[in-house]
């Protein structure tokens, strides 16, 4: 049976170090700040703009979330975004995804000034974070799994990493982060126009799952003693919970924890790192605001 790799708790772990470097921040004059922007009323989206409000006040830091109609037009919301890059006790900027459709999300994202880019997906971020580049804000979850990696001793050196998903929030700054020097992996990209899928999943060392469907993974597409990341998260009904659903990843969790060495679980596992890195991301900017404010 595999051990669970514990996302709830090394979160906590972390928060408690972040809590301790907010407070040495602070006792400098400097309150880091996360300000999320969330368009329309989504309650998927309301619920996880809170848990990171939440989460910022938790640490000490200032969190505000900045609710615009589901109609506001481009300008409205690049003008706010304007004055979030302006204002010095803001930090950090996220827009919560997925806008509506007439917003072209790439723009807004970009209007982002890269250094408040906390969520990373700024492209200047993507290059920075491309070659290496320590400035660079990594986008939360690729930065989550690599610290979940660390933190459990799991070794990627010489490591083959089979990556399932192509996205540019996930698997591709991740694959990038995993080939560097350090971590220092072999990695595959597939993909769902991959053929014979399990034939690269059978090879993983570490198997890294992020597509959003259910049971994409079974047991028989994995090797004995591989380490599993599930990002998936998919909603399925349920009747025993008192929301009519419940969360589960890509993987079929029962099944692959029977082969796999050790194995992240949904919920519970790469969903409270991403937050966590999201903070840490949140930190380093104050850091970098306070370098750059010092005289030289």
């Amino acid at each position: 049976m595999a051990r669970n790799i514990d996302g709830t708790e090394i979160s906590r772990v972390m928060r408690a170090e972040m809590a301790q470097q907010v407070a040495e921040l602070q006792a400098a004059g400097v309150t880091p700040g996360l300000s999320v922007v969330l368009v329309g009323n989504n309650p998927a989206s309301q619920a996880y703009v809170a848990s990171k409000t939440r989460a910022c006040e938790t640490l000490g830091m200032k969190g505000q979330t900045l609710n615009l109609p589901e109609d506001v037009s481009k300008e409205e919301l690049f003008a706010v975004i304007d004055r979030l890059n302006s204002d010095a006790t803001v930090h950090g900027i996220l827009v919560q995804l997925p806008l509506p459709a007439h917003l072209p999300y790439k723009a807004v994202l970009e209007h982002i000034h890269p250094d408040k880019d906390v969520d990373g997906f700024h492209p200047q971020n993507a290059g920075l974070a491309f070659v290496g580049d320590p400035r660079a804000f990594i986008p939360c979850t690729p930065a989550g799994i690599l610290e979940m990696l660390r933190r459990e001793n799991i070794p990627t050196r010489g490591k083959h990493v089979v990556i399932v998903g192509r996205s540019l929030i996930v698997s591709k700054p991740l694959a990038s982060l995993l080939m560097a020097p350090g971590p220092d992996a072999t990695v595959t990209i597939t993909h769902r126009h991959t053929p014979d899928l399990a034939a690269f999943t059978r090879q993983a060392d570490i198997l890294i799952v992020a597509v959003g469907k259910q049971n994409l993974i079974t047991a028989d597409m994995v090797k004995p003693g591989v380490v599993v990341i599930d990002v998936g998260q998919n909603r399925v009904p349920d009747a025993s919970s008192a929301r009519g659903f419940k969360m589960v990843g890509d993987v079929d969790f029962d099944t692959v924890s029977q082969v796999a060495e050790a194995i992240t679980p949904v919920p519970g596992g790469v969903g409270p790192m991403t937050i966590t890195m999201l903070l840490a991301n949140t930190l380093q900017a104050a850091r970098a605001r306070v370098t750059r404010s010092q005289p030289s």
